[in-house]
């Protein structure tokens, strides 16, 4: 590892300036005791002496703690093997003191927080494993117990047989279904999935989202709706299936949390000539505050139990963040406990916009 070396000379030229004063001073007062009268001699001698000693005390000063420092320093640069990762060892090193320690405070400073983004992040990876470990176990020994009753012996009862296969196979649907959102989120973060972007007609997308879930609506007697009767569509630039996926994620989730006769209602608001707002809001159980910052996490999920009743991958609210994020545009959310929840998003204007209204 090569080093360069910046010298500093303003330690060595303080102290030398030091040295000279006191040393001439000094012998200036013997001269005077011992030679009184001859006062151009000293001076002369004076101006002499200060000069050398100066010059000496200067290169002696300089060479000494100048090569002290650099060897010690020299040391800590070379023992430090984080430094190969830092922009400290493209500097040159110095020997003045305050460079240094301001240099070594933030190096340490920028470590500390690399050092706990790193622990943050290992945590973040601890828990996402053990999720994707729980998710993908509960089909996987559901599969395998069905497998293994008929294989015992159930097989001949055809009633049996036909029923096992049944739920094995919705046990398969669900492996299926979690690799696949696995997958979709992997190429979004990587960017490796491309937008289809088109002008589409955003209330005629979420009405088309109402009846594919309207069955599920009615199991809980949940009503879903706009929030205005009469609302003006809205031409929309973007991904009109990827859209489609974010709508049904949140109405799902508005669903699948919200109490029994409950109401979800999707309001599209217009922010700005070139920005429309959807909002998804429910009645439903709500999130408390702590939990908030971590609802797009993947698999993250606010009941601790473990249950599994609802369903899902997990991975709905994460999508949804990824979706919109890839469209450039934001997405938010607000809960109150016990009250009820809101999602929202930004997305991008056509050029033309209609009125219609929602059936």
């Amino acid at each position: 590892m090569k080093i360069n070396f910046k010298k500093t000379y303003k330690f060595a030229v303080k102290s030398a300036l030091y040295i000279s004063l006191f040393g001439t001073g000094f012998v200036l007062i013997l001269m005077n005791l011992f030679y009184k009268n001859q006062l151009k001699h000293q001076v002369a001698f004076g101006i002499i002496f200060i000069i050398s000693i100066y010059i000496f005390s200067f290169l002696v000063l300089q060479y000494r703690v100048e090569r002290f420092i650099y060897r010690r320093v020299k040391k800590i640069y070379d023992e430090v093997s984080l430094l190969e990762s830092t922009t400290l060892i493209n500097q040159p090193i110095t020997t003045d003191m305050e460079t240094l320690s301001r240099e070594v405070k933030k190096f340490a400073t920028d470590k500390k927080l690399e050092i706990e983004m790193l622990e943050i992040r290992e945590q973040y990876r601890r828990e996402f494993l053990g999720n994707v470990s729980h998710e993908l176990k509960t089909p996987l020994f559901t599969v395998q117990g069905y497998v293994s009753t008929l294989l015992d012996g159930a097989m001949d009862d055809k009633t049996i047989r036909k029923k096992y296969l049944k739920r094995a196979e919705k046990g398969v649907e669900r492996l299926i279904y979690i690799v696949e959102d696995l997958d979709m989120i992997t190429k979004l973060e990587s960017g490796d999935l491309d937008l289809n972007m088109t002008d589409f007609n955003i209330v005629e997308l979420i009405q088309n989202v109402f009846d594919l879930l309207e069955m599920k609506a009615d199991k809980k007697k949940i009503k879903l709706a706009f929030e205005s009767k009469n609302v003006q569509s809205v031409i929309i630039r973007g991904d009109q299936d990827r859209i489609q996926q974010v709508l049904e994620n949140l109405i799902v989730n508005s669903i699948k949390y919200g109490k029994d006769g409950g109401l979800t209602e999707v309001g599209v608001v217009n922010l700005t000539k070139k920005k429309v707002l959807i909002r998804i809001s429910d009645n439903g159980e709500g999130v408390e505050k702590q939990n908030i910052p971590r609802l797009f996490e993947r698999f993250y999920r606010v009941d601790k139990s473990g249950t599994r009743s609802e369903g899902g991958s997990g991975l709905g609210l994460a999508i949804v963040k990824h979706i919109i994020e890839a469209h450039k545009e934001k997405v938010y959310v607000e809960s109150e406990f016990g009250i009820g929840s809101e999602f929202s998003f930004t997305l991008e204007k056509a050029h033309k916009t209609i009125k219609a209204e929602v059936k």
